[in-house]
């Protein structure tokens, strides 16, 4: 599920005449039965509302007083959210005459043509009060307080965000809450103006549009969420803004530092705009710094499931889950472990709404039986990055919606991706050239075609710890073997590539030297554009002996990454 809560109005929306059917009670029933959460949203005051309407403890929450008081129908507490009316101001409207008046905990209520008289004794007083109308309705409320601020306040006590939230209304009131609402949905019979701004219109009125609606959000929760909820923006294609859905299963495929982690930068950077939850899952520190979210983790510890959950249930909270003190083969393992919880903490609040896993053949490798299992059926709002989309699990590559592959190889990645998931390739594989990146949507029936991607406004630091004392994978890992391939030494960081350089002999030394192989890997593996420049230079200079050549190559190394850091200046 998406939508994981309804807010509705009550008079004109839920009801006729202040009376909700029988229909329309089940059908209520029916959604609360389905997991979700009812909120009540309403410009009635508390006691009125319990009269004419004694089934509101089917309500999870209730906004009462057009967002001035919260009450919660379990526990039957009441929590204001502004203070209680003046009585200087009561008093006085009293004697200009306005009646009917309604004194409520905080709000004061009439209807018109008072508007004027209380706007006069307003500015006589100097109060800080605005006026809300409401079908004839007239309501004073403290400034800043309305049924959108009320929503947030029960959606708080929820723990539920409000992009996941469908709306439902009819009046000038209204507008405040639909607007707040992830989706916002208007009753046949409401105002034109709230037509005008809502995403969906009823063909009901009242109580039976909420039914419709309810049918719908049942039915076709994620097909709302894919065609009237606008996503996270990817790039432009042919003048037009291209976008990612809520709902979507993406694979960033391509090969190594083409662009993939600073591409995902770039998403985050939107979501964080948004107020998009995301969880990045980074094995390798990758996203280490990146702005906007709480580091889980580093080189030398390790998070804790227990502190990732808790982080989790804060709806404003994002997090990088930093896996750079496991060893590659505990990975898979620990990320398992983490899974079960958080997919629980998905299933309540639809929450975190992006979830962004980096390396994800490491995570959701192809030889773990359990994955499908593991990961449950469906990955809403799931991103997976690789170089490897043949080593992740096929049950999770079937479940992928969209493929954003990046590089010269980008046509490879989406035949690979094909043969793994047991689809057709398309026939027309457009190459993406310069800033350009491949999009594909298995499901669309529609050709790849090209986007030209968001660039992120931060630029991540190279994580150092990773590539000094992390574990590289095998496929990252730098390889002595020699001019005859008679040895294969692996060094799966630089400190290890350091180690072995020095004990290593001449000869094989030289060879690799001659080859570029030590400035191709530091370009490809190790991302470092200077070192692996440096490193150029050293490889090319014919004049060097191989004593001096190894210092020279091994001081840059050790000076960008394992020499112990500068006291600083006093």
């Amino acid at each position: 599920m998406y939508f994981m809560a309804l807010a509705t109005d009550y008079d004109g929306t839920l009801a006729h005449d202040g009376l909700v059917t029988a229909s329309t009670l089940s059908a209520l029933k029916k959604l609360k039965k389905s997991g979700r959460k009812l909120i009540l949203v309403t410009g009635r005051e508390l006691p009125d509302l319990k009269e004419v309407f004694p089934e509101v403890g089917l309500f999870d929450k209730v906004v009462a007083e057009n967002g001035a008081l919260i009450y919660t129908p379990a526990s039957e507490e009441e929590q204001t959210t502004s203070p209680s009316p003046s009585a200087d101001f009561v008093d006085r409207l009293k004697k200009r005459g306005v009646k009917p008046l309604s004194v409520g905990r905080s709000i004061v209520a009439t209807w018109e043509p008072h508007q004027a008289t209380v706007l006069d004794v307003i500015k006589e007083l100097g109060l800080e009060l605005e006026i809300i109308f409401n079908k004839g309705a007239v309501m004073i409320l403290p400034s800043g307080i309305n049924k959108a601020t009320g929503l947030a306040a029960a959606l708080k006590d929820l723990r539920l965000s409000p992009h996941n939230v469908v709306g439902i209304g009819d009046a000038e009131n209204d507008h405040a809450f639909l607007r707040a609402s992830g989706c916002s949905i208007a009753v046949a019979n409401a105002l034109p103006a709230v037509k005008e701004t809502a995403d969906l219109v009823t063909r009901e009125a009242r109580g039976k549009g909420v039914e419709e609606l309810i049918g719908k959000l049942i039915k076709q929760d994620h097909l709302i969420a894919r065609k009237r909820l606008r996503g996270v923006l990817l790039g432009t294609a042919n003048g037009k803004k291209v976008y990612l859905s809520p709902v979507e299963t993406v694979l960033i495929a391509g090969s190594s530092g083409i662009g993939k982690s600073t591409l995902a930068t770039a998403l985050t950077e939107r979501l964080a705009e948004q107020g998009l939850q995301f969880c990045i899952f980074d094995p390798e520190g990758d996203y280490d710094g990146l702005e906007g979210a709480v580091p889980l983790g580093d080189g030398s510890t390790t998070p804790s499931k227990e502190q990732l959950l808790e982080l989790i249930e804060k709806p404003g909270t994002n997090i990088v889950v930093n896996g750079l003190a496991l060893k590659v083969d505990e990975r898979p393992d620990f990320f398992a472990e983490l899974l079960p919880g958080l997919g629980s903490v998905r299933y309540r609040t639809a929450r975190p709404h992006w979830l962004i896993i980096d390396e994800a053949h490491h995570l959701l490798p192809r030889r773990r039986e359990d994955t499908r299992a593991v990961l449950s059926l469906e990955l809403p709002g799931t991103v997976l990055i690789t170089v490897h989309p043949e080593a992740i699990s096929t049950g999770v590559l079937r479940l992928v919606t969209a493929v954003i592959a990046l590089g010269p190889k980008a046509k490879s990645v989406i035949k690979t991706f094909c043969k793994e998931a047991g689809l057709e390739a398309p026939k027309s594989i457009p190459s993406p050239k310069g800033d350009r990146v491949l999009l594909w949507r298995p499901q669309d029936g529609k050709k790849p075609f090209t986007v030209k991607a968001i660039e992120p406004q931060q630029s991540l630091k190279r994580h150092s710890r990773k590539y000094a004392e992390g574990e590289l994978d095998e496929a990252g890992s730098f390889y002595f073997t020699g001019p005859e391939k008679a040895m294969n030494l692996r060094a799966h960081n630089l400190i290890i590539f350091a180690q072995m350089a020095e004990g290593i002999d001449d000869k094989t030394w030289e060879y690799h030297l001659r080859a570029g192989d030590y400035s191709k890997w530091f370009r490809q593996q190790i991302r470092d554009k200077e070192l692996a420049r440096e490193t150029a230079e050293a490889e090319k200079d014919k004049r060097l002996s191989p004593e001096d050549s190894r210092k020279r190559v091994l001081e840059a190394v050790r000076r960008r990454y394992t020499a112990p850091a500068t006291a600083p200046e006093r």
